[in-house]
């Protein structure tokens, strides 16, 4: 298994002279932003479809059509999406350093701004999750990387709950985690995921890279506290990670997904913690998450296996790769260079993929077209 792994490693290391090098807590130099073309823009002469077989998308909204308080930040964004898919619901919510919370229709033509709190709207949200506690009441959480905090909050923006860094004084479940945070370890959560009164915590942004949890103790008002449970690690061996970056529940399962950016590929554990199983992405990918939607499922990657290429999307159908998406190259999108985050909504019979890009930041909505 290591010396499989050897071929990502000096991939990685072959790019590190590139924007890559410097994240995940890489921000734009002003020269840079100055340098930026305009959120939305999409190249003349684009192919303007990219995908395979039924599988094809086209752009149908840009940044250009955000809030202007969100288009002003768009260029900084680093963070994700989450859809409530509850029946007759199907909004997506997501977050911009400086904006703070923003609502996507459901019939994803028109996205706001929510309110947030302070502490919040200054810092990165890294991701987002929505979950639902015991009597169906929506939540959403957000890691901040930057403040080493995770945010809970309700549909509204009312912050609920305020997860800070665990010390060396909590019982984390493994002895290397609290000697961690006991020497003054940082706290960097990448990504949240939520499954039967545990929230499951990603830290691939620090040495740590591994996921830990937080019990949920209350709902009303909301209380959390952190748990006996973590796994993970970094790593090369089953189960471990090199960037534990994005972490998922698949709907209707109690398998925890974690995107191990680093290695290019998808590892699966029980609520447990024990490890299950990987699915890989092409050799060269940097996959940053993964989002299901029915026998779909979605894959935003940094980098693809081609580096003179912008990164693609990939599209899986019951784990097997059907259709790649290119942003940046067929589409247009010329900020698409890296892509940080993208999920599935279907709507109307068609499929959409909601994504948003990385250094620099941008978004997008793309349809499925069908003929």
């Amino acid at each position: 298994m290591a010396l499989a792994r050897i071929v990502p490693i000096a991939l990685v290391a072959l790019v590190g002279a590139t924007s890559l090098s410097a994240h995940p807590h890489h921000r734009l130099l002003p020269s840079q932003e100055a340098s930026t073309p305009p959120p939305g823009t999409i190249a003349p002469g684009a192919k303007g479809v990219s995908g395979q077989g039924a599988l094809r998308f086209r752009v149908v909204l840009t940044a250009a059509q955000l809030p202007e308080e969100a288009r002003k930040v768009v260029v900084s964004a680093h963070g994700g999406f989450a859809v409530d898919h509850r029946p007759g619901k199907e909004e997506t919510y997501f977050a911009l350093p400086g904006a703070g919370i923003l609502r996507m229709s459901a019939d994803l033509k028109q996205v706001v701004l929510v309110p947030t709190a302070q502490e919040m709207k200054g810092t990165n949200l890294h991701n987002t999750a929505i979950w639902y506690g015991p009597d169906g009441a929506p939540y959403l959480t957000f890691p901040a990387n930057d403040a080493g905090r995770v945010f809970t909050t309700s549909l509204g923006g009312e912050l609920l709950n305020t997860l800070a860094s665990p010390t060396g004084d909590d019982d984390l479940g493994l002895p290397s985690v609290r000697d961690y945070f006991a020497g003054g370890g940082s706290f960097a959560p990448t990504d949240v995921a939520f499954l039967e009164g545990l929230l499951y915590v990603t830290t691939g942004y620090s040495s740590l890279d591994t996921v830990l949890t937080a019990r949920v103790s209350a709902y009303n008002p909301l209380r959390t506290a952190w748990h006996d449970l973590a796994f993970g690690g970094r790593g090369s061996g089953p189960g471990q990670f090199g960037t534990g970056h994005g972490i998922t529940v698949p709907p209707g399962t109690r398998r925890i997904d974690v995107a191990d950016r680093l290695y290019g590929e998808i590892d699966r554990f029980t609520r447990y913690g024990q490890y299950l199983s990987t699915l890989k992405t092409p050799a060269g990918s940097l996959p940053c998450d993964i989002d299901y939607l029915g026998r779909y499922a979605v894959i935003g990657a940094l980098e693809g296996p081609d580096k003179s290429r912008g990164a693609p999307i990939y599209i899986y159908e019951d784990d097997r790769l059907v259709s790649s998406v290119f942003p940046k190259d067929d589409l247009g999108l010329v900020n698409f260079k890296h892509i940080h985050n993208a999920v599935l909504r279907q709507a109307g019979g068609k499929l959409y993929i909601i994504a948003q890009a990385w250094n620099p930041g941008d978004f997008a909505v793309l349809e499925q077209v069908v003929p």
